[in-house]
């Protein structure tokens, strides 16, 4: 399933997606395919039954879809294609600067390669769609936070995707490391660039010999994290 922004509710994209099967869910910007959100609005009052209410954690969350709206795009509107959009509002409790208690509110809306049914539309929206803003603050931490990935390590496609798996892996590790109680008093005095040459000096060391490691893996162990 492809998880896009804003960027890329278009014609070229939903072809793309058709010809090779990929579903997707797209986010739907309020300037984007005004047609589109003219025919969510003249439909959605024929559509009673298409809203379903939950807790999402500390959210409170509201629903509403209407599935085959037709979206036609390409010179003289010679294309077409069907799509689902989904509209979510939500609003919680916070705190704000001053630790006044406030209601924050949210909206958030998707075009969606599948019908919408009260059976899929958390799936599809909250475990599917809004878990891109966790992939992008993964991205976020390894361009800046120590792992340089905003850099250019190979020009061969092959050796790139090598360095983009082995440095995925390097982040997982580090993450374990980092929120283990055994080793967060050290991260937090040494902070995080000198934590991650910490845990890379420490598998990469001659002392972690296989011997010593298959000893250590056939003992019971707990990994408590804070």
């Amino acid at each position: 399933m492809l998880l896009l922004d804003g960027l890329y509710p278009n014609g070229p994209v939903l072809e793309r997606c058709r010809d090779y099967h990929w579903q997707f869910m797209i986010v739907l910007k309020d300037d984007s395919l005004p047609t589109v959100w003219t025919e969510y609005g003249a439909l959605l009052k024929f559509k009673p039954d298409n809203e379903h209410r939950q807790s999402w954690g500390e959210r409170a969350q509201h629903f509403r879809w209407v599935n085959d709206i037709r979206y036609e795009y390409g010179p003289n509107h010679r294309h077409h294609r069907d799509v689902h959009v989904v509209l979510c509002r939500e609003n919680w409790q916070a705190l704000d600067e001053d630790g006044e208690i406030v209601t924050k509110t949210a909206k958030h809306a998707w075009i969606s390669s599948q019908k919408l049914r009260r059976e899929n539309v958390h799936q599809r929206c909250n475990l599917a769609a809004r878990h891109r803003w966790g992939i992008e603050s993964c991205n976020l931490v390894e361009k800046h936070h120590g792992y340089r990935y905003e850099h250019l390590f190979a020009k061969n496609w092959n050796a790139m995707r090598g360095y983009h798996y082995l440095m995925r892996l390097a982040h997982l590790l580090n993450t374990l490391a980092r929120f283990s109680s055994a080793l967060v008093a050290q991260h937090l005095a040494i902070g995080v660039r000198a934590f991650i040459q910490f845990v890379r000096s420490t598998y990469s060391g001659p002392w972690l010999d296989p011997p010593t490691v298959k000893q250590r893996m056939e003992r019971p162990f707990q990994l408590r994290f804070t």
